[in-house]
């Protein structure tokens, strides 16, 4: 029973670990200019809020990255369509995502 209890709690600290993977992200813009970093942003909420959006500062630029996509096929098709709003190109990056685990491996800590 107390290794049972042992391997629970095992469980329920290393879930923070499984919650980043290896996976995809799109670059959306990388410029020196914050505000139109911020109306980029701005931009893809308002024409795609499924996807989350991480700005980056990286002296002296601004990063935009959207989207944790496991399969690069799923961050082709969002390229397509954010390339008609950002003409200047947006780029699929191998990056750490984050997953959200199913609602099957949650698991509850009992007394």
């Amino acid at each position: 029973m107390l290794v049972k209890k042992q391997a629970d709690i095992n469980e329920f600290t290393s879930r923070d670990a499984r919650r980043n993977a290896r996976g995809y992200r799109l670059m959306i813009i990388n410029t020196n200019k914050r505000d139109e970093a911020i109306a980029a942003k701005t931009k893809v909420y308002t024409y795609f809020p499924e996807l989350k959006a991480y700005l980056l500062y990286q002296s002296p630029y601004f990063k935009l990255k959207v989207g944790n996509f496991k399969e690069r096929k799923e961050a082709e098709d969002y390229r397509r369509q954010l390339n008609i709003y950002f003409p200047k190109g947006v780029f699929i990056m191998n990056d750490i995502i984050e997953v959200k685990p199913g609602k099957n491996s949650e698991l509850e800590m009992k007394p």
